[in-house]
């Protein structure tokens, strides 16, 4: 029998998120779910236990940035040792370059690239220490080419794609994975938020559960092999 695993899955709450909890669940990963909503994860969580493994939800606000860091490796030590990170967290922001305050351009680089930096940073040295791990972070078609009015949200995620890049060459030789997803157009909540104005078809867009299961096929690849790069498309096109 393979040896349990514990995975980590940041804005586990709905979405990609919640969709890869449930799927890492019923492949037998034990997942320790965080978001903002304690509720949504206690939903997610029990879904979970339902595949026989452990789920405990943990409330951070990951835009809180100078503390994501030590509230990461609280959870770490009190869920145990996380063999895979999912950096999944994020937001989306619609608005022209120079309409956009600093302050919204500070939000979404907070949520979408520094939370991801700092849950990292939290991780990083039990792995190290192991000399084994695997670290997926959900990009987005909008690392790799860049759309008008999504400036910001471009721009975070092309500093997550190189983020990404960047670790994987520093922490190959401590054995550690790190793997970039970056999925075209997602049916997910994030086009309900009110940073985001965009009249799309929903209905031709990839799954979060699509999307899971991408993130699942990296995680259970044997540790001699990594997939670096994702780029999942829905067959329709970008949007």
């Amino acid at each position: 029998m393979s040896q349990q695993r514990r995975a980590l899955i940041t804005g586990a709450s709905s979405g990609i998120g919640r969709a890869t909890a449930l799927a890492f669940a019923e492949s037998g990963i034990h997942v320790a779910l965080v978001s903002r909503s304690q509720t949504k994860l206690e939903e997610v969580a029990k879904a979970a236990m339902n595949h026989g493994v452990t789920a405990k939800a943990y409330s951070v606000d990951l835009a809180d940035v100078s503390h994501v860091s030590e509230q990461l490796a609280a959870i770490a030590q009190d869920f145990g040792v996380i063999d895979i990170l999912v950096n999944n967290a994020g937001m989306g922001y619609t608005g022209s370059l120079q309409d956009t305050p600093l302050s919204d351009w500070q939000m979404v680089l907070d949520l979408n690239l520094t939370s991801v930096f700092q849950c990292i940073q939290a991780v990083l040295p039990g792995m190290r220490q192991r000399q084994r791990g695997t670290i997926i972070n959900i990009a987005s078609v909008a690392g790799h080419q860049v759309f008008s009015n999504w400036g910001a949200y471009c721009v975070s995620k092309f500093g997550l794609v190189a983020l990404s890049k960047t670790l994987a060459i520093e922490e190959r030789a401590n054995g550690i994975r790190v793997v970039t997803i970056s999925p075209g157009s997602v049916n997910t909540s994030i086009w309900d938020t009110d940073t985001v104005q965009a009249d799309f078809d929903r209905s031709r867009m990839l799954t979060p559960e699509i999307v899971a299961q991408s993130v699942l096929y990296t995680a259970l690849l044997p540790e001699q092999a990594v997939v670096e790069e994702i780029m999942l498309m829905p067959n329709a096109g970008t949007f």
